[in-house]
């Protein structure tokens, strides 16, 4: 039997006064478009801002449902949104934020396991890493250089072929 381990580097900042001032600029879009979330159940509030290789920000928020499944995040619906107004321009770098009325806004958040294999599957789409700034309100901040990261075992579509 092999034991095997996975690890990966990622970068961290105490806020985000110490970010680079593109990912500054990303991260506050993605701040601010929590406003726009669609969370009458959770209250949790998630905002995505997405820098596609034009310069043009999409921006998404998560939608719920009273049937929960039903519901799309922000992520998602950054990256449906981007690929379809913009189809063929890489997407550089995704933003994402949250706003929670009823807790704590100052860790960062990361995107759940749908999130993270959509992710992966634009990356595979268009064979470029996808960049991933996760932070809440305030507070540190995580920046991922790949979504490939966040799922090691990922099932692709070269599992397909």
């Amino acid at each position: 039997m092999d034991i095997r381990k996975h690890s990966f580097e990622y970068h961290t900042f105490p806020d985000s006064a110490a970010l680079p001032t593109a990912d500054l600029r990303l991260l506050e879009e993605a701040r601010e478009v929590t406003a726009q979330a669609y969370a009458p159940y959770s209250n949790f509030y998630v905002g995505a801002a997405i820098l596609l290789a034009n310069g043009i920000v999409v921006r998404g928020t998560n939608q719920e449902n009273a049937s929960f499944p039903a519901g799309i995040c922000a992520e998602r619906v950054a990256l449906s949104t981007a690929a379809s107004l913009y189809p063929g321009v890489p997407i550089l770098t995704i933003a994402v934020s949250y706003h929670n009325p009823n807790g704590s806004n100052d860790a960062p958040i990361s995107p759940c396991g749908i999130c993270r294999q959509t992710l992966l599957e634009y990356e595979g789409r268009q064979q470029q890493a996808i960049r991933i700034i996760m932070g809440g309100q305030t507070g540190k901040i995580f920046v991922i250089p790949t979504s490939r990261h966040l799922l090691p075992l990922a099932f692709t579509a070269e599992d397909m072929q």
